[in-house]
């Protein structure tokens, strides 16, 4: 049979079902991967889409005729998976999800042992390789699967981790867009003293209300305006399959991932003074000096779960942050969860008796940032040496792309993993000098 090689991305697989991703790819998926780790346990679960159930089977069963046992923990957020695996030392994992995209895609973000992922520099071409060179998947036994309920022991998990009786009775409005937040998030926050407004708490994986990524202006709005209708204290939207979350503030106004990574940090070093903190290359200085002016170490790091999980496990590190609202714990296995943060950003409101605006308002007032912004270029590896030649004058680093660091402002300018795209992160210490910068970098990145 013929396999789209472009189903394997730098961090999961993602492409079309059925036209890419079919159950005869994913039994394929199954078997290479086992093969391929020497596992002999493997935990699968998968998001709602009505696609997934067919897909787990699929993979389950080409993993299971490689020798692997498998613990099927039905439907659940990806994060569950991570614990699954870290928790019950097993040998690796798979969780069936397209995570934000539209209904139409399924895809699989897959681990080794620890939950540490797969990615397009460790793990993921080999895998590519494996699964194009198969011919067929050789007769084996029947799926040796163990049925695990897992959210008693996970909901545990998450509440051990803050100081859930210290918080406020806060009203907060919580978006779970019909994906699997919806099933966990009243088993967990009914524990705590918050009083929620659920909005699109059904589980559906055809999200019929809007499309599962609160990053998208568009699918974020409804909340912002619950919030403010509600006169609610907080807003928390998540992803599809729940290991991103985003907060709105009492004004209504979205957080940047960055401001959220400082805030989240400052919560954490309370408890764990002097500790080291990772930041990607892309957020603001809000982030570093936040962690510096809290006790802490920051630590720039490439862009990327792969990036982030490897080094947490290479290094003292108690907590890393992206802005795409990915956030990693130690004490959760290193891994990223869209539940953590929505229990410590709570906990920092209740400790410093203050609203999320009045907590976000030295950085707002400070770190000017113009978010993510993509270019459409014929020629990426031209454009990056065009702005490095441009910005010598500057502290330029290539971790990945190009970041040019000056005095008042810094930028990022790094390619897509998947489409001939730039994405452009800059910041400065003034509005005025932000859009100044962000219009001379863009006009060099879409003028040649």
């Amino acid at each position: 049979m013929s396999i789209a090689a472009g189903i394997f991305k730098a961090y999961d697989i993602r492409g079309l079902y059925p036209e890419e991703l079919s159950a005869d790819v994913a039994a394929r998926i199954g078997y290479a991967l086992t093969r391929q780790l020497g596992a002999a346990s493997l935990a699968v679960g998968m998001d709602p889409r009505p696609s997934s159930p067919e897909l787990a089977a699929a993979f389950s069963g080409g993993a299971a005729a490689a020798g692997a046992a498998i613990t099927d923990i039905g439907t659940v957020p990806t994060e569950m998976v991570y614990f699954a695996v870290a928790s019950r030392a097993l040998d690796g994992g798979a969780m069936v999800t397209a995570s934000h995209n539209p209904p139409r895609y399924n895809g699989m973000k897959l681990v080794a042992e620890g939950a540490l992922p797969l990615s397009g520099e460790a793990g993921m071409p080999e895998l590519m390789r494996r699964v194009l060179a198969l011919d067929a998947i050789p007769a084996g036994a029947a799926p040796a699967n163990e049925h695990l309920d897992l959210y008693p022991t996970y909901v545990d998990h998450l509440l051990a981790l803050v100081d859930v009786a210290g918080f406020r009775p806060f009203k907060v409005v919580m978006d779970a867009a019909n994906g699997i937040a919806g099933k966990l998030a009243p088993m967990l926050f009914d524990r705590t003293v918050l009083r929620r407004v659920e909005m699109y708490f059904e589980v559906d994986g055809r999200f019929p209300n809007h499309e599962p990524n609160p990053l998208l202006e568009e699918n974020s709005r409804e909340i912002r305006e619950r919030v403010l209708a509600e006169h609610a204290d907080l807003g928390i939207a998540w992803d599809g399959d729940a290991d991103r979350c985003f907060f709105i503030d009492e004004t209504g106004e979205f957080v940047p991932g960055d401001f959220i990574t400082a805030l989240l940090a400052e919560a954490l070093l309370v408890r764990h003074p002097g500790a080291a903190i990772l930041y990607d290359l892309r957020a603001s200085r809000a982030v570093p000096d936040t962690i510096r002016a809290n006790g802490g170490v920051p630590l720039m790091n490439r862009v990327g779960h792969a990036f982030f999980k490897q080094r947490m496990r290479r290094e003292p590190v108690l907590f890393g942050g992206e802005v795409s609202g990915h956030y990693y714990f130690r004490e959760n296995f290193n891994a990223d969860s869209g539940f953590v943060p929505a229990l410590l950003i709570p906990e920092l409101m209740s400790r410093k008796g203050a609203t999320l605006a009045e907590l976000l308002e030295p950085l707002r007032s400070r770190y000017f940032i113009s978010g993510e912004i993509n270019s459409t270029v014929e020629d990426v590896a031209g454009t990056l040496a065009r702005l490095e030649a441009q910005f010598a004058d500057g502290e330029v680093t290539k971790l990945d792309g190009i970041s040019a660091d000056y005095p008042h402002w810094h930028f990022n300018v790094r390619a897509s993993n998947t489409e001939p795209l730039v994405r452009l992160n800059l910041g400065a210490d003034a509005r005025e000098l932000m859009e100044e910068k962000r219009d001379l970098v863009l006009g060099i990145i879409r003028g040649g």
